[in-house]
């Protein structure tokens, strides 16, 4: 994986979750001790983050700091359900096509 491909995973679990729990940046950047710009920067793959704050976000997003690495770890309920419907009729259609050539 890429560096930068991971700076997008990063800042868009971050904004995602601050948007979850209906904050600002401000108030996010004030909680964490870090400027808004700098935060803007992060959630823009612009700025990096030191591990302390990392953790300092993740303690304030109420989520474990290996969480805002995860690419899916963050997705709303309905875009799970809509990716678990999407698994199901796949899964669903492979074992039609098994059952059709066991037939066979």
């Amino acid at each position: 994986m890429e560096e930068q491909e991971l700076r997008g995973i990063l800042s868009n679990n971050i904004k995602r979750c601050r948007l979850k729990k209906d904050m600002s940046q401000l108030a996010l950047a004030e909680k964490v001790d870090i400027s808004t710009n700098f935060l803007s920067d992060i959630e823009r793959c612009k700025a990096w983050i030191s591990p302390t704050t990392l953790v300092k976000l993740a303690s304030v997003l109420n989520i474990e700091p290996y969480e805002l690495f995860k690419a899916d770890a963050l997705l709303s309920d309905t875009e799970k359900d809509i990716l678990q419907q999407y698994a199901d009729e796949n899964i669903k259609a492979v074992l039609s096509v098994m059952n059709q050539l066991r037939e066979n």
